[in-house]
């Protein structure tokens, strides 16, 4: 698995998947490698509706199922990112002055949390157990009872190419609820860089742009957007508490300068596992394709 782009094409033809598979095999010489399916859930909180209880802004879940994973991402509106709780951090007086200790500032939960759940369906029956205050957004509304009690299942429906030894291409219409197609997911994979860390402000790839550029058919007026996460939207989607308490009581624990076999490298950073690697490279593409249907409105 390699560094993955993407793109939306939303004003597409009824045409464009097929036009689309024409370009790549005609003109790239790509094969076929199977089917991409994804399914997308989405949920929102109730507790508004307790009586005496005031909330603020609502909570929302977005659960897209890939392969075997179900990668979810609930975001509270009401409470701080951790960018600004470790800003304020740095920024209290000492507890000696009267100001507040660093971990009385640590929230319960931050505004986002991103989990990897398995196998698909875990969250439904998750909710389902605790009976959780959660019920279905909706893209259309239906009476059918089949419907009753799911949650709104946006799919993305296409196909995988290979273009020579480097190169994996995702197309698929993305279609709502009630079948209606809204646009296009276009995804790029360059297989020979597990790691790619843009030079761009906004998160942006040229490889990887000009690549999905080269598979889109000569169309006039076609509306294309390039979907980029900046390092600092990264870090704070990806971010795990666990991991970072681990790694602050292994650096906290007492070094003895006597033992004979201490080498001197002890303190260095650990190599980190590669971005787009396995399960990585799958939480990330599944963030950014739920980010770019959220800011469409279409989640």
């Amino acid at each position: 698995m390699g560094f993955t782009g993407l793109a939306r094409w939303i004003n597409p033809p009824t045409s464009g998947l097929e036009l689309i598979t024409e370009n790549i095999v005609r003109n790239h010489h790509g094969q076929s490698r199977g089917r991409w399916n994804l399914s997308i859930r989405s949920y929102r909180s109730t507790f508004g509706s307790i009586p005496g209880l005031q909330i603020p802004a609502e909570r929302s879940i977005c659960a897209l199922t890939m392969n075997d994973n179900v990668f979810v991402l609930l975001e509270d509106p009401a409470a701080p990112t951790r960018a600004d709780v470790l800003a304020g951090i740095q920024n209290i007086t000492s507890p000696a002055d009267g100001g507040p200790s660093a971990s009385a500032m640590v929230p319960p939960h931050y505004r986002t949390a991103y989990l990897t759940l398995r196998p698909p369906g875990a969250l439904e029956q998750i909710l389902g157990q605790l009976n959780a205050r959660w019920v279905p957004v909706r893209q259309v509304s239906t009476s059918s009872q089949r419907s009753q009690g799911t949650a709104q299942q946006l799919s993305v429906e296409g196909h995988v190419f290979a273009i020579g030894s480097d190169w994996l291409v995702r197309v698929g219409n993305v279609i709502l609820a009630g079948g209606a197609v809204k646009g296009m997911l276009l995804e790029a994979e360059y297989l020979p860089l597990p790691v790619l860390h843009s030079q761009s402000a906004d998160g942006t790839s040229e490889l990887l742009s000009n690549m999905l550029l080269s598979v889109l058919p000569n169309i006039r007026d076609a509306k294309t957007v390039a979907v980029a996460v900046s390092d600092s939207q990264w870090e704070e989607v990806l971010w795990d508490r666990e991991e970072e308490e681990r790694q602050g009581r292994e650096t906290s624990l007492p070094k003895d300068l006597d033992d004979i076999f201490v080498t001197g490298d002890e303190g260095l950073p650990c190599q980190k596992k590669g971005d787009w690697i396995g399960a990585d490279r799958d939480r990330r593409s599944a963030f950014l394709i739920i980010g770019a249907l959220r800011s469409e409105g279409i989640l």
